[in-house]
């Protein structure tokens, strides 16, 4: 079997795991896990938070476990590791369901309801502590408590006490940087980037752009956490998404597959540098430069190794004839030509890439664009003797979740299509001679000045007759 590991490694894997640090609460089952009854059911939540509960229901976080994509890759690695990844990815994706030792088995059938409610409302908020970042080394004391971001909060159904944690990135960190239980490798490294980068130095939190109705910056939210709650500058809103714009979708949350299309539209800019004269016969050379001007976090993040992030870059003459053309689709959903894909290549143990992260040994490339950084790709292309001009330059930074033959060979063949989504796009024109060039359409506004000013002056004059 592929990747299988050894009993000296599966032994490594349980002091991973026992080293994890979950709380128990004072009434543990007699395997001495924690009962999921322990834990309160979302729609009771909803009675008093049913705004935040609403905005919840249909994320990512709602559908960590019952996410198709991550259904078929968790069994995938299940297959390839004899099982050792069973609880290590479960850990994110059910919490309840492994604190409660539901999962093994890996098929879910003793998962209770709660445990199949993803990441939850009462789970989040009955974590207590955390030891650390990465690969969920939460701490949980469910009861009557909850805790949160507020110190002066009320409620007549539960206990409510604030914990910093909820205010600070570290939180987040707990499942978003994920190591190779293994060999170290990090796989996941969201918060690390982060926590590294100018956004932590400028002491902006994940919360202050995934938990606001703001896209790339902090945006007051006020409001009230609860029915009878106080009212607050700001509450945190819980639609939190990121760029996953193909799980949503095939799920049917169109409202938040259209948010992740919105947060992927705010996350890059393009500028173009190319010659505004060139001649019928000439090589022209264009950079063309990609920021990450609005993530806190490399782009693209999470499971980097499938996502892929491209410059589609085309050029046609007047009457729509092409000159160029390199980073488009085929039939068949594979990238033609694209200078580059940008993502991460993990390698296995032979060296070679790899797409499954839990056979993976080491990083052979990372082509991510890191925060507030900029990657230039050059292009170069023969101007026609035919060509009609001007000619039409455009690029679009184009994204999809997954290669669409990873897609198909989870699922079948045209099965899902993975949406390519086009972040953003900058255009520029190429001209025969320096008179077309200087007629560009930006001329106009120039043009329509000037005749602002005649039509100002003729009504002065007209104005002046009638004195």
């Amino acid at each position: 079997m592929r990747g299988v590991v050894s009993y000296k490694t599966l032994l490594i894997i349980l002091v991973l795991f026992t080293a994890t640090g979950t709380a128990l609460a004072s009434k543990p089952t007699a395997h001495g896990q924690l009962s999921s009854d322990l834990f309160t059911d979302s729609t009771k939540c909803a009675q008093c938070h049913a705004i935040i509960h609403n905005q919840w229901e249909g994320t990512m976080h709602y559908n960590a476990y019952e996410d198709p994509f991550y259904q078929k890759e968790f069994m995938v690695a299940s297959n390839d590791t004899a099982g050792i990844v069973d609880i290590f990815c479960s850990r994110c994706h059910t919490p309840i369901g492994v604190v409660s030792g539901e999962i093994p088995p890996k098929d879910g059938s003793q998962l209770s309801d709660i445990a199949r409610q993803g990441v939850q409302c009462d789970f989040c908020h009955v974590i207590s502590d955390s030891n650390g970042t990465g690969n969920a080394p939460f701490v949980v004391s469910p009861g009557n408590t909850k805790w949160g971001p507020f110190d002066n909060s009320k409620s007549a159904y539960h206990g409510s006490e604030y914990l910093e944690l909820y205010t600070n990135s570290e939180y987040c960190g707990m499942c978003h940087d994920v190591i190779h239980p293994i060999n170290g490798l990090v796989i996941d490294d969201t918060y690390t980037v982060w926590k590294e980068g100018a956004y932590a130095k400028e002491g902006v939190m994940c919360q202050d752009c995934h938990m606001t109705p703001g896209i790339t910056k902090f945006e007051a939210n006020p409001g009230r956490a609860g029915s009878s709650a106080q009212k607050r500058e700001h509450i945190s809103t819980h639609d939190i998404v990121g760029g996953n714009a193909f799980v949503t979708k095939i799920l049917g949350e169109e409202k938040y597959s259209k948010m992740a299309v919105e947060r992927l539209e705010k996350a890059a800019t393009l500028n173009i540098d190319a010659p505004e004269i060139a001649q019928r016969g000439d090589n022209v050379s264009v950079n063309i430069s990609i920021t990450n001007s609005g993530a806190g976090h490399k782009i693209p993040t999470g499971v980097s190794e499938i996502r892929q992030m491209w410059l589609a870059v085309s050029v046609k003459d007047r009457n729509g004839k092409e000159v160029y053309n390199t980073g488009q689709i085929d039939d068949s959903g594979t990238i033609v030509n694209a200078r580059k894909v940008y993502n991460t290549i993990l390698g296995d143990a032979q060296e070679q890439p790899t797409l499954s992260f839990w056979l993976a040994e080491s990083v052979l490339e990372d082509n991510r664009i890191p925060p507030k950084g900029t990657v230039s790709e050059k292009h170069t292309f023969k101007i026609p003797a035919d060509v009609a001009y001007p000619l039409a330059l455009e690029a679009t930074l184009k994204y999809r979740s997954a290669p669409q033959d990873t897609i198909d060979h989870l699922f079948g063949d045209n099965v899902y299509e993975v949406p390519v989504i086009n972040m953003t796009r900058a255009s520029s024109s190429i001209y025969e001679n320096e008179g077309e060039a200087m007629a560009t359409p930006s001329t106009p506004g120039i043009a329509a000045l000037g005749s602002i000013t005649l039509f100002l002056c003729a009504a002065y004059c007209i104005s002046r007759r009638k004195i």
